[in-house]
């Protein structure tokens, strides 16, 4: 028996071509960024997926972003309603922003799909998701600075100035410290889920512009040290010369200052 197998076309072959394209290009546009089961622990009662986030347009540091969403009842119950919080993370797990979703109404089984609208303060990669009902926990704890007085942000927000009393939750933040006179900077702070609040951390600022005196009584002084003698120490502060009693003072930080270049040539005699 003679058996005859028909070679593909180009034309075929082009055809094949463009369905598997579009294929993957379905995959691809279909598949979610991130899926989060809801509770975390326990059987799982609703699934949220969330597509890539795109932006929508910014003013000043605040950026609007929109993504697909798609909520899954995987009970064999219905959900009535319910409202969740959602926080959103940069590539260093960072928070820089939030926003909240509410489902209505979905049946067993049944899947609901719309866009979530978010503001942030930077490009988010990750997304954590809680019921409003029950807030993520946070701890308390003081923050301090050397020297103090420094005004402090949290994740880019002023919270007042150190030492500070601050609430954070649980994930990654950076604190930053600034103060005049004093270089500015910043200090990466996690908190982890089995921490518990009452600690603290300090952060000593970069060199400062002038000498500073730290007095007993938690006061600082900013100048130019000029002697320091048995019971007295001479300050210049703000073109001003200041006599501090030795007893009064707690410890001095004196900063590195460039030695005073002589002009040979001025110095040198003439020669007869």
């Amino acid at each position: 028996m003679l058996r005859t197998f028909a070679r593909p076309t180009h034309c075929s072959l082009y055809l094949l071509t463009c369905l598997l394209l579009i294929t993957l290009s379905a995959f691809g546009k279909d598949a979610p960024q991130q899926v989060i089961a809801w509770p975390q622990s326990g059987t799982p009662v609703l699934r949220f997926s969330f597509s890539k986030f795109k932006e929508l347009g910014s003013l000043g540091n605040e950026r609007n972003y929109v993504t697909d969403t798609t909520v899954e009842n995987l009970s064999s119950k219905p959900i009535p309603n319910g409202v969740f919080s959602i926080y959103l993370f940069d590539k260093n797990k960072i928070r820089i922003g939030d926003g909240s979703i509410s489902v209505t109404n979905v049946g067993p089984g049944q899947s609901v799909k719309f866009q979530t609208m978010i503001q942030a303060t930077g490009t988010p990669v990750s997304i954590s998701l809680f019921e409003s009902s029950q807030p993520p926990r946070t701890i308390s704890m003081t923050v301090n600075s050397v020297p103090q007085g420094a005004l402090l942000k949290v994740d880019g927000k002023e919270v007042g100035t150190t030492p500070k009393l601050i609430d954070v939750g649980i994930g990654k933040h950076l604190l930053s410290f600034s103060k005049e006179g004093f270089n500015a900077g910043t200090f990466p702070l996690e908190i982890g889920p089995h921490d518990v609040s009452g600690g603290s951390t300090s952060y000593e600022l970069g060199t400062s512009a002038f000498d500073t005196v730290e007095l007993r009584d938690g006061s600082l002084l900013n100048g130019d040290l000029v002697s320091i003698s048995g019971m007295d120490i001479e300050m210049r502060v703000a073109g001003s010369l200041q006599h501090i009693d030795r007893n009064k003072v707690k410890r001095i930080m004196l900063v590195v200052r460039d030695a005073a270049v002589t002009d040979s040539s001025s110095s040198a005699g003439s020669t007869p």
